[in-house]
């Protein structure tokens, strides 16, 4: 029978639009060569990406161009809107598409932070957070809201959010002249000393319930005393608590630290990481090639793996592959892992090339014994092979029984954070799909 190809227009995309659901996510549109070339986030993902196949978008001269060009789509679900802007964001990064002018600069989504070491914690807006001794909220999607809050926040817990390095046992601070924010009860001037540190602390640990949910009663108080402001015609308090409300609302506007990654914002050393690795697995060399792999579900459906090659602790892209899971039915994990790892490789073993020195699958123990069983399928002996768990970050290691727990600032564990997170990108990101079919290993 003659090859099917899909229609010469865009009916093909319009009509498998109809079955995306009425959820959040974000949709990325394809050309005849099956580049992405747009990546939009929505609130209803069938409506919004419908609604580039009504007549009006035809002839909108800002999308009549993309329009034309549309040949298939696919979409990824989100929790939510905010999710949904983050991913979007991490994929044109990623992707670089072609219609996508907006978020494809460096520019980073921004922090809360706060130096949990000092004496006198203070509290920033950060784009560059530090990679230790810090406790990190966001990232937000509201750089504005998120700076306004910080303020608002100011005014009740008094925090500092000078770059001084005060010192409790240092009695030269009581010379020290405080600040306006001092003057104007917005801190507690730490800089004086003024406060002990066990009280200014105190307030920090209020402040980090409240930005971790506990903030019902003061959003309730805060509406009670704009009403309250309202029935006595003082109008623009009012409209001051008002504003204040909708900044400390926007706080809910952020992301997940551990699932919004963004890796221009955490730098990896990796020398360091890799003297970790042979230090806790007790390997006779320092290992210089580690592979990473993942699993995907395309639009809730096709199956695929990625495979992510790091050298000497940084990614090499020439090495990265992506595969079609062919012989599983439905959205199982282990069962895809193990066929992604016999393929991959079988084909390294057939060929006579050389193993990495270790293999990394995101996932428990359920993916670490998939990936052993197709190894011995296979009748090859494996190299290091590795699992790591989201969530508690436990490292599962082939020939012990209980998971490895390193220090969430360990560089050997901050590696395999980034091998891992790096592999979920490219499953999930689309990362390469320019590539040509036998080079993504199809």
């Amino acid at each position: 029978m003659p090859e099917s190809h899909p229609p010469d227009d865009n009916s093909h995309a319009a009509e498998k639009v109809r079955s995306f659901p009425h959820t959040p996510g974000v949709y990325l549109m394809k050309d005849a060569a099956g580049r992405v070339i747009y990546v939009g986030k929505a609130k209803d993902l069938r409506s919004r990406a419908g609604s580039y196949f009504l007549k009006a978008a035809a002839e909108d001269s800002r999308t009549a161009g993309l329009v034309r060009e549309i040949r298939d789509i696919d979409y990824l679900d989100a929790d939510n809107e905010i999710d949904a802007l983050l991913m979007e964001a991490r994929l044109i990064k990623d992707i670089l598409p072609k219609y996508n002018k907006d978020l494809r600069d460096d520019k980073s989504f921004p922090y809360l932070e706060i130096y949990t070491r000092e004496d006198f914690p203070r509290v920033v807006f950060t784009r560059e957070p530090k990679a230790t001794g810090t406790k990190l909220y966001g990232p937000f999607a509201n750089p504005r809201g998120l700076r306004g809050a910080i303020q608002v926040l100011q005014k009740i817990f008094r925090y500092r959010t000078c770059a001084l390095d005060i010192c409790e046992q240092d009695e030269r601070w009581k010379w020290f002249r405080p600040c306006l924010l001092h003057s104007i009860r917005q801190c507690t001037a730490p800089c004086n000393l003024r406060i002990s540190k066990e009280d200014y602390r105190k307030e920090i640990r209020r402040l980090q319930k409240f930005l971790e949910g506990n903030r019902k009663s003061l959003l309730k108080e805060m509406h009670e005393e704009m009403a309250v402001a309202a029935a006595a015609r003082q109008y623009e308090e009012a409209a001051r608590l008002r504003d204040e409300i909708e900044m400390l609302e926007s706080l809910d506007q952020r992301g997940e630290l551990d699932k919004h990654v963004q890796p221009e914002v955490f730098p990896i050393d990796p020398k360091k990481g890799l003297v970790g690795l042979q230090k806790v697995l007790h390997l006779a060399d320092r290992p210089r090639t580690i592979v990473g792999v993942d699993v995907a579900h395309t639009g809730g459906t096709e199956t695929v793996a990625s495979l992510v090659q790091f050298l000497d602790g940084l990614p090499f892209k020439p090495g990265y592959r992506r595969m079609r899971i062919r012989t599983v039915e439905g959205a199982d994990d282990v069962a895809s892992i193990r066929e992604a790892v016999g393929r991959y490789f079988g084909r390294l073993h057939d060929q006579g090339e050389i193993f990495p020195d270790i293999l990394l699958i995101d996932g428990g123990r359920g993916q670490l014994g998939a990936a052993l069983s197709a190894f011995a399928a296979l009748e090859i002996v494996p190299p290091v092979v590795l699992s790591l768990a989201k969530r508690e970050e436990l490292i599962h290691v082939a020939d012990r029984d209980e998971p490895l727990r390193l220090s969430r600032r360990a560089y050997a564990l901050r590696l395999l954070q980034y091998v891992r997170d790096e592999a979920h990108r490219f499953a999930q990101h689309y990362h390469h799909i320019l590539r040509r079919k036998s080079t993504l290993g199809e």
